[in-house]
């Protein structure tokens, strides 16, 4: 039986306080194990701004859905547990050093982002279906703080692999599509 190991490995994004992290993986002739969180792993590596976990989603979407543009205050712990998604991260903290900037990432088993508090994420659905994971710091409740933005807002030049139009409801919710240009948000420089 031969045995492949993927050690884990963490490298900052260009948004401040974000992380794109490689978990470690083991694969041999039966699948493969994917070690989705190990607090001494990512404290090993210097990432600590990820608190106790206090809540875990799924969000199962079909090939061309796209979800957020949602920057609540809390740390998030992002990936997908089956199929691809096309992750796309806005800092919209007011007075960050990164404010504005765009990080993509192509996420897929194994590959995780962590996402600082205020900065809006959002993904795309690349394949059949994909299962996204949402990792929180913080329990998600109504009215939380925090900002949206329009995941269409041409100032973000988001490259979406596949078009989506603005009034497509199966594409994009219209929670999503009437959210603000990043422009509109309040704090906005």
């Amino acid at each position: 039986m031969s045995v492949e190991i993927i050690d884990f490995d963490v490298e900052p994004g260009e948004i401040d306080g974000l992380f794109v992290v490689t978990i470690k993986q083991i694969s041999d002739e039966r699948g493969k194990i994917l070690e989705l969180f190990r607090r001494s792993a990512f404290e090993s590596a210097g990432v600590t701004a990820l608190g106790p976990l206090s809540q875990i989603n799924v969000t199962e979407s079909y090939r061309g859905a796209i979800r957020g543009m949602h920057g609540e205050q809390m740390t998030k712990l992002l990936t997908v547990a089956a199929g691809e998604a096309f992750g796309a991260y806005v800092d919209t903290r007011a007075g960050s050093s990164t404010y504005g900037m765009v990080e993509t990432v192509r996420l897929r088993p194994g590959v995780q982002v962590l996402v600082p508090r205020g900065v809006a994420n959002g993904f795309q659905t690349v394949t059949d279906t994909s299962h996204y994971v949402y990792c929180f710091d913080e329990e998600w409740r109504p009215g939380m703080p925090g900002v949206s933005v329009n995941p269409l807002d041409p100032a973000l030049d988001i490259p979406w692999p596949i078009e989506v139009a603005a009034d497509d409801l199966q594409s994009l919710s219209a929670k999503d599509r009437s959210a603000p240009m990043l422009a509109d948000v309040e704090g906005a420089p």
